[in-house]
């Protein structure tokens, strides 16, 4: 019996690795234009996930917070030093000033919703 319990918590364990970090991840990407990029902040994940973008322009991303869990309240840029908080049902424009090449993780302030922009 104890060890169908250890392996019915090893198996919600994988599950929630994969839900969080591993599912609907996207190589592409999408290209940031110059009237922004909206970004869905939805079941655990943003969509999209990866940005491409060029060095030296000014960014703007737009982030439509639809999932109402706690941990969707912000999102982080790290390395950029920009965050903001992201109110629920309505669209927050987040600016990045010139961002230099490199790339930038941006998650929620757990960092349980994953995403990457890629500056060239």
């Amino acid at each position: 019996m104890t060890l169908l319990i250890n392996l019915a918590g090893l198996l919600l364990m994988a599950g929630i690795i994969w839900w969080f970090w591993l599912s609907k991840s996207s190589a592409q990407g999408q290209e940031v234009s110059d009237q922004g990029t909206t970004i869905v902040v939805a079941d655990g994940v943003y969509s999209p996930a990866t940005l491409h973008a060029n060095a030296g322009e000014t960014l703007t991303l737009h982030f439509d917070r639809r999932d109402p869990s706690p941990c969707a309240e912000q999102v982080v840029f790290h390395g950029l030093d920009v965050s903001e908080f992201l109110e629920t049902g309505t669209i927050t424009t987040v600016t990045l000033n010139n961002p230099p090449a490199g790339e930038y993780r941006f998650t929620c302030q757990m960092q349980m919703y994953q995403g990457r922009l890629i500056v060239t």
